[in-house]
Parts: C-alpha cells; structure tokens; sequence
C-alpha cells in the first residue's frame, strides 16, 4: 500500500523504524533510545493501568483514493495519504479536567523553533484554554534530554511574539526560566501529572 503525505510524496519508513520490530524495550535509563512519542505513550499506558487518569495519542488522519477488491469479501488500500492533523497529539481526562496537549522535540540546544507548531494547533489550545481545560506542551531538547512542560498560556506569548515580528524561536534560557523542568523518570518515565498536581491543582 502506498501511504503518501499530504504533499503526494511517498511515506517510506525510516531504517531505524524498520529495525524496531523486536520485542518492547523496559523503560530504564539506560533506554535513552526512545522517541519522545514511545515515552509519552509509555507513561499514558502507566498512567491508565493504575487508574490515575485516561489519556491517549489521537490517531493521524488518513485519506484513502484507492482500494481494490480482489474478493467480495476484502478490501485492499492501494494508496493514501496523511492528512494534517486539525488539532494537537493527546487528550484526555484527569481528575475530572480535561487535558490537551502537544509534544515537540528539538535537536537544537539553544532554541525550541516555533516553526513546529501549525496555526491550527495554536487556535486549537487557544480554544481549550478558553474553556478552562488544561493545554499544554511537552518540549523535549533531544541532545541533551531535557524535558519541559510549557502551558499553553505561555506559549501563546512567544507565539503572538513571532506573529509581531520577533523572534521566531523560545529561547532555551526562556523556557528555563518560565517552563517547567521534567525530571525523567522510571515509572512513570514522563510524570508531567506531577507538574499538574503541583502548579495547576
């Protein structure tokens, strides 16, 4: 089946994606390998066992334009495409609030670049916020593994910044200073409930 982005080019997997079809890794430290979603899911898996809260990673849309009927009974998805998400990466509910959020990572060590968000995202949050939910940004800094919780209000700040002509990227000083630092854990790897209970509830 060919899978297409929305720009029509061809989705091919990653080597590294390919060579992960071996059975799951334990979450430790020396597990460092790990995308920042395969943690992120690993912690809301946690988190839902022990019935702490119900959060999951919203499945990326998909346009089929072709399928074939080789029997009357099955269908086969020659070709399709990856539509852009029309909101943010996870949603749930915890102690009765709602929770939205967006994770990004960067390989830089000095900036997050605000050209990782789309409008819509920020529209999207804006909304929730609006609403009272809780909205809010997990930023990873790959090279170094650092993790930070921005709520959305804050983020909203840089953005409206950059739509003025600033800068058009958080410095990482900024999010030092006005971010909330992750600590990584074990179980859970990413305990960004902690960084709820603690500033927001």
């Amino acid at each position: 089946m060919a899978i297409r982005y929305p720009n029509g080019k061809k989705f091919l997997p990653s080597p590294e994606a390919a060579s992960k079809k071996t059975p799951p890794k334990s979450h430790s430290y020396s597990n460092r390998g790990m995308t920042l979603e395969e943690d992120l899911n690993a912690t809301n898996e946690f988190y839902l066992d022990r019935g702490l809260a119900v959060i999951h990673k919203k499945p990326t849309p998909v346009q089929i334009v072709q399928v074939d009927y080789p029997k009357r009974s099955a269908a086969v998805i020659k070709e399709a495409y990856f539509k852009q998400a029309s909101t943010t990466d996870y949603n749930g509910v915890y102690k009765g609030r709602y929770i939205d959020f967006e994770a990004k990572e960067t390989r830089s060590t000095t900036a997050f670049p605000l050209k990782n968000f789309h409008e819509h995202q920020i529209l999207h949050m804006k909304e929730v916020d609006r609403q009272q939910g809780i909205a809010f940004v997990i930023i990873r800094f790959s090279m170094t593994e650092e993790m930070y919780y921005m709520p959305a209000s804050l983020l909203f700040t840089y953005w409206d910044r950059m739509q003025s002509g600033g800068r058009k990227s958080i410095t990482k000083q900024e999010i030092e200073k006005h971010a909330y630092h992750i600590p990584l854990g074990l179980h859970p790897r990413i305990p960004y409930l902690s960084i709820i209970d603690h500033y927001f509830l």
